[in-house]
C-alpha cells in the first residue's frame, strides 16, 4: 500500500503540461480531502524535476508557494500555458 506522500507525488507527476490541480484536489485524489496543507508541505520538499509541483495551485487560483520562488512558479506556468494553446 502506498503512503500518502507516494500517492501525492504520483498524482502530481501525472498532471499534464498546461494543466493544474489545486492542493485540495490533489489531497482528495490521494485519499484525504482535508490534507491540503500536507500536500503543500510534501511538495515544498520536492526537488525532483520529474514531479511538476509548480502545477499545483491554491483553490482561489493564486499560485501558492514554490520551493524555487513564487515568481519562478508563475513564469513556468505562463510558459506552459502558452505552449498548450492551439496554434
Amino acid at each position: 500500500m502506498k503512503s500518502f506522500k507516494e500517492k501525492v507525488l504520483m498524482i502530481v507527476k501525472g498532471i499534464p503540461e498546461g494543466k493544474t490541480l489545486t492542493y485540495k484536489e490533489v489531497a482528495t485524489l490521494s485519499g484525504n480531502p482535508n490534507a491540503s496543507r500536507a500536500v503543500g508541505n510534501i511538495l515544498n520538499k520536492n526537488y525532483d524535476k520529474a514531479i511538476p509541483c509548480h502545477r499545483v495551485i491554491r483553490s482561489d487560483g493564486s499560485p501558492g508557494g514554490y520551493n524555487r520562488g513564487s515568481d519562478k512558479k508563475i513564469s513556468i506556468l505562463k510558459i506552459e500555458s502558452a505552449r498548450d494553446r492551439p496554434r
